[in-house]
């Protein structure tokens, strides 16, 4: 039997999980005031989506905490004759995470080494679509929040776990509307919080928990990470919308993004 959908679509479950993220986050910085911890009382959160599906839910939730909304690129490695079937997920700054360790045996090796060569190149593609319009933040010493819009097996966002961890943030959180029941153990070995909104024990795949599930093209996700750019330069100027030389300036990072994507 399926599973009945438990989520409209990523946008509404994004204000969901918002709400969670928020509510420990109050948590984490009082409890953090009252027992002296100056690192965690005064880390700044930094969202961060995996694209493109994990963006919209991961918008709604920078915009809740205020903070800067950014990108993890972070791609599963599939085996050339079954693109269905991961055998590991590669960040597109190089870290890697195999489902099983090697040695493989000798003939699979060359294969394998090429499927995560071109996954590396589909990654690293990627980061540099969204490179005109990421902000310029420092991870180190911050809270960053690591979002999709589900886990199915944990190997893109655990690789990308491994990719914040090397620009050494105070923490890493791991938040999604829902994952395996069977993962949450494994999952928790990779961030210092989880949160999740449902995980349940029959788990088929993520799109089957969301009435709609569509796929989010790259001009939805860079206008997500615009937006939340917009929000944060409003607030800090106290005033919105922007200044036509800001509108301009954001307008043409977009173009230029979207630009390199149809030439591709």
């Amino acid at each position: 039997m399926l599973p009945s959908p438990l989520f409209r679509d990523r946008e509404a479950v994004g204000h969901e999980l918002a709400l969670a993220v928020f509510e420990e986050f109050t948590r984490l910085k009082t409890a953090a005031t009252e027992l002296d911890w100056p690192t965690l009382a005064t880390a700044q959160p930094i969202v961060y989506g995996l694209p493109r599906g994990g963006i919209p839910v991961a918008a709604a939730i920078a915009e809740k905490l205020n903070c800067p909304l950014d990108v993890v690129i972070a791609k599963k490695i599939t085996r050339p004759e079954d693109p269905e079937l991961a055998i590991g997920a590669v960040a597109a700054t190089g870290e890697i995470l195999w489902t099983q360790p090697r040695p493989w045996h000798l003939h699979r090796t060359k294969i394998y080494q090429a499927a995560l060569q071109a996954t590396l190149e589909k990654a690293q593609l990627q980061l540099t679509q969204f490179g005109p319009i990421r902000p310029q933040v420092e991870p180190k010493g911050t809270i960053a929040i690591l979002v999709d819009d589900g886990i199915a097996t944990g190997m893109t966002i655990a690789v990308a776990t491994q990719a914040l961890r090397q620009q050494q943030p105070a923490q890493i959180w791991i938040c999604a509307p829902v994952a395996p029941l069977e993962l949450v153990n494994w999952l928790h070995q990779w961030c210092d919080r989880l949160i999740l909104l449902a995980t349940p024990a029959e788990f088929s795949s993520v799109s089957r928990f969301y009435q709609n599930f569509p796929q989010v093209e790259l001009d939805e996700a860079i206008a997500c990470l615009q937006n939340q750019s917009h929000r944060k330069l409003s607030a800090q100027m106290n005033t919105y919308p922007p200044s036509p030389p800001m509108l301009e300036e954001a307008e043409r990072k977009f173009s230029s993004a979207l630009e390199g994507e149809r030439e591709q």
